[in-house]
């Protein structure tokens, strides 16, 4: 019974990706890179698609990023010009093992993935650091990915990157996790067959980092004139530098190289990202950027080719070692192309869920339904897991990422509780290792609007929850504000005009690997035959109201 709900559930979010790619593209109101002058400004994308990896296939640009433990995960996003970028799918439906991803597993699961195109196919290699390194493939970018299948077992093998030499013969770069493997700043590399669905060995290590490039990890594999190149990143995600490793031999000696760091611009750690030429044979690099609780944007940087090593960004000095622009000429792709961001506001008038959204876990069927009839996003109330302490731990939780610096998100909903319950409670969170949240919450008398905040959540502390008004109905919109440094500021309004602040001004906070949150909510704490439900009419990204 179990598989067959899994297997019910994956067609589902394969309808609903089939169904949401037929959507009218609409451009962020909060952020757009492309400055529509043949210009564009970093960070193409102002979202935490952390670990970026980038392919061109023909005339289109794909990118992949690590999604940890959000489902649907491994994100899939297009381009035809490597500035503007819209969300296409996701090629994992159900993280596996799917019992262990039921429940909540922050900063476990897909880390730094990377994307290949072979012989009329796309791979994906993805590592879980507790379990080893996964292959999914499809034929189409939007299509049926296959099921996820190990392609090295193993606790500590991540970032994993394929290369298939001139002679056929395939390979695996790889790093490890220190926290399980009880080792990292060091590569390696491992044959794999020659379809690339399975080590053919144990791997080597062909690069040390620890007297120079400490936490080296993230390796992306290519060749190039004869040499073999790891491209990685060092340092640290927030101090970091930019790597290129070269050798003439696949298993080394790798002679080093800095090819991009900080210099004297304002981005902090530039680095961990995909080499990407263009149809006209120009080089570009795409990285991220650690912005804390903002996650890790991705950049865009013009590449060359210096003496057989790459120069990223603008390298002023003449040293060989570039640094981050901040606004800069769009590729030359021979066309313009209309600006594309991607997805942010959600009216839920189709069957389709927006693409931007996420579940904290592998999700159950009872959790929501996209009634396209009525135009609404109903989310039944679902019973938290018993050792939960807060909703770091409560899988169903439905969270897009933060899309700007400053922004301003707005959901209106019609809670219909279960009037034999009390505490059935739904609203809008901002959630990271602190987080907070405004909800409404049955009682036996009314509805309550409610505030909480519930600072080291991820230490299991108790939200402390208070009360803000009785409220005359269900009917309500919830909104909150960012400010710059990440400040929130929740507000709420029963006439859908007149906004009042509930609670004081929260400091949004990272989550494990990953920046803050902003979604949606609707639990219970009792076990009952019939749940109330939150039906959320849309959800709003709008630009900041003074």
């Amino acid at each position: 019974m179990k598989y067959l709900l899994h297997s019910m559930l994956a067609i589902i979010l394969f309808a609903t990706m089939a169904a949401q790619a037929q959507k009218p593209a609409e451009v962020s109101k909060v952020w757009v890179s492309d400055l529509g002058n043949g210009t564009y400004q970093n960070p193409v994308l102002h979202a935490d698609y952390s670990d970026p990896d980038a392919i061109r296939v023909g005339d289109d640009f794909y990118m992949i990023a690590s999604s940890f433990d959000a489902i649907p995960g491994l994100p899939i996003l297009h381009s035809k010009d490597l500035v503007n970028w819209k969300i296409i799918g996701h090629a994992l439906k159900r993280q596996p093992p799917f019992e262990h991803f039921e429940k909540t597993q922050h900063g476990n699961g897909v880390w730094a993935p990377s994307i290949r195109y072979r012989n009329g196919e796309f791979y994906i290699y993805y590592p879980d650091p507790d379990f080893g390194i996964y292959i999914t493939k499809a034929k189409s970018i939007t299509g049926e990915w296959s099921s996820p299948r190990l392609v090295a077992g193993g606790k500590g093998l991540i970032d994993p990157c394929p290369l298939w030499d001139d002679d056929g013969k395939a390979y695996l770069a790889y790093a490890y996790a220190g926290s399980r493997a009880g080792i990292k700043s060091v590569l390696a590399v491992m044959p794999l067959s020659a379809d690339g669905t399975r080590a053919m060995a144990t791997g080597r290590i062909v690069y040390d980092g620890h007297e120079l490039d400490p936490t080296i990890e993230g390796p992306k594999f290519y060749k190039r004139n004869g040499y073999y190149y790891l491209f990685a990143p060092a340092g640290g995600v927030s101090t970091g530098w930019q790597l290129a490793l070269r050798s003439k031999n696949v298993f080394g000696p790798y002679e080093r190289k800095v090819v991009m760091d900080q210099g004297n611009s304002i981005v902090n750690g530039p680095h961990q990202g995909a080499w990407v030429n263009t149809q006209k044979g120009d080089d570009w690099f795409i990285h991220f950027q650690d912005k804390d609780a903002y996650g890790r944007v991705v950049h865009l940087q013009p590449m060359k080719w210096i003496n057989n090593w790459p120069v990223i960004g603008t390298d002023q000095d003449g040293d060989g070692t570039g640094e981050p622009v901040t606004v800069y000429k769009k590729p030359d792709i021979g066309k313009v192309y209309p600006i594309a961001t991607p997805a942010e506001s959600d009216d839920f008038n189709t069957i389709a869920l927006g693409l931007q959204w996420q579940w904290q876990a592998n999700p159950q069927p009872a959790w929501f339904f996209t009634d396209a009839g009525k135009g609404v996003l109903k989310l039944y109330s679902a019973k938290v897991p018993d050792e939960t302490k807060n909703l770091w731990d409560v899988p169903n939780l439905l969270m897009q990422k933060f899309p700007a610096e400053e922004f301003m998100a707005t959901a209106k909903i019609n809670f219909k509780p279960n009037p034999k319950l009390e505490n059935e409670q739904t609203g809008l969170v901002v959630m990271g290792r602190s987080y907070a949240q405004l909800s409404i919450k049955s009682k036996k008398d009314a509805l309550y609007l409610v505030y909480g905040v519930c600072q080291n959540a991820d230490k299991a502390k108790t939200e402390n929850e208070k009360e803000i008004v009785k409220l005359k109905s269900g009917q309500l919109q919830l909104r909150v504000r960012v400010l710059k440094g990440a400040q929130c500021q929740f507000s709420y309004s029963e006439d859908g005009i007149n906004f009042f602040n509930a609670g004081e001004v929260f400091q949004a906070t990272a989550g494990q690997w990953i920046g803050a949150k902003l979604g949606l909510f609707s639990i219970r704490d009792t076990q009952t035959n019939d749940s109330g439900v939150a039906e959320y009419d849309w959800f709003k990204i709008e630009k900041l109201i003074p």
